[in-house]
């Protein structure tokens, strides 16, 4: 007999199908449920709907682990960069030498943007923020790349990829520049992907400006950690607006949107907001948490611990806790935001209250400082998330739209409002 789950309803019983993952998970299919019980299910947040298949990402947040197709997060920050991740993440398979070199090429060639695409910036006000700017951008490119827009053509989808991931980082780095006034700045094929873009960022045409390889492999590994998340808000945004046969570029802008929402792409931010609040005011890290704790203390939240997901360390947070010491001394930065935090999160592992309710740090609590430590502005924070979520986010598209049972995305709901009623005149109300 196949594997069901049985629920009762009404003096009725249905048998639902039982699907099972590769890695254990466990999931009901209720996708008949309305039909033979004229029921729905009700889950706000969709925190325990499964909305699809997927051979994407793993996460299993009791044990704190995060895999991209297979491979521990751990093996791939320390071994992979970028381009690759992006490559595993898109195709299924790490890449062969050969096919990593075309791919790294064709990046490479497709930074620029066409010069059109720069007099948008014009019309921009300069107080504007960057994931506005770059939302609208990205979705905007379907008008330049007409060329590449057919979804069922494998050759034109390859293109749309391409053409997105080289030229995000070019969208984000004009965003800054246009912010400050400054000169928009060309890539330049002779450097990385990440190094590119701190250069795009910062440099001038005053003078020449050398991009610290050490800097940018932490860029780079800062892209890699943030390349997927599974079904995230922004993910899934991609997901159900690439259900209506949306194309790529119009996709993927509903995701940089998504990923703008301050509980979701601007977290680090919220982070170290928080820790220059405790410093102005001249906490400790103890009297925080304190406050924290205090149920009368309205608004103080320990902001970069727990998670959605992960009831465990968030693995992408050890990672970044190491690449933070290290940028620091690198770049001879003073530390108060960082021994602040590293003060709040030895405290809180120790603290029951904290232990009891699985608090631990994620991946903004440290990202933030290290983004700070490197000259990017608190504003800017997101846009950079969205230049390491993008390979995931395409890599989602295009598994949604080969995936034969996908369907156009349109949730039910529970009506709540009145019951029939007639119409009053005007005159009457």
């Amino acid at each position: 007999m196949a594997d069901t789950a049985r629920i009762a309803l009404d003096g009725k019983e249905l048998d639902l199908p039982v699907v099972r993952g590769s890695a254990g998970e466990v999931g009901i299919d209720i996708a008949a449920l309305r039909r033979d019980s004229g029921a729905i299910t009700v889950d706000p947040g969709y925190a325990n709907t499964g909305s699809c298949r997927s051979a994407i990402t793993f996460i299993d947040g009791e044990q704190g682990v995060l895999r991209y197709r297979g491979i521990p997060i751990e093996q791939l920050a320390e071994r992979s960069h970028f381009l690759e991740t992006a490559m595993l993440l898109l195709d299924g398979e790490l890449p062969a030498r050969e096919a990593l070199g075309s791919f790294m090429s064709h990046i490479t060639y497709h930074t620029m943007v066409h010069e059109d695409v720069r007099s948008f910036y014009e019309g921009f006000p300069k107080r504007a923020h960057p994931m506005a700017i770059c939302g609208a951008v990205v979705g905007a490119l379907s008008t330049f790349y007409s060329d590449s827009l057919d979804m069922h053509d494998e050759r034109q989808v390859e293109i749309s990829i391409h053409r997105l991931i080289a030229k995000l980082p070019t969208i984000v780095a004009y965003s800054y520049k246009h912010s400050i006034g400054q000169p928009f700045m060309y890539p330049r094929n002779d450097l990385g992907y990440a190094a590119n873009f701190l250069h795009m960022m910062f440099a001038t045409p005053c003078e020449d400006y050398v991009v610290d390889a050490q800097i940018a492999r932490t860029m780079d590994t800062i892209f890699l950690l943030h390349a997927d998340h599974e079904q995230n808000c922004s993910a899934s945004t991609v997901r159900m607006v690439g259900s209506s046969m949306a194309n790529l570029f119009a996709s993927i802008a509903a995701g940089v949107h998504a990923l703008w929402g301050p509980l979701h792409g601007g977290a680090n931010q919220a982070v170290v907001e928080m820790l220059r609040q405790i410093l102005a005011t001249g906490d400790r890290g103890s009297d925080y948490l304190d406050k924290v704790k205090n149920k009368a203390a309205a608004g103080v939240r320990l902001m970069g611990f727990g998670h959605r997901v992960y009831k465990n360390f968030d693995p992408r947070a050890k990672i970044l806790k190491k690449l933070c010491f290290e940028v620091l001394d690198r770049v001879h930065a003073s530390t108060p935001l960082l021994d602040l935090a590293v003060e709040l999160e030895e405290i809180a592992l120790r603290d029951e209250y904290f232990i009891s309710r699985k608090l631990y740090p994620n991946v903004d609590f440290y990202s933030g400082i290290i983004l700070q430590a490197l000259g990017i502005p608190v504003d800017m924070f997101p846009t950079l998330f969205t230049i390491g979520r993008l390979p995931g986010w395409i890599a989602h598209w295009h598994e949604m739209i080969r995936d034969p049972d996908a369907r156009l995305a349109r949730p039910r709901q529970i009506y709540t409002g009145p019951t029939q009623r007639d119409y009053v005149a005007i005159d009457d109300r």
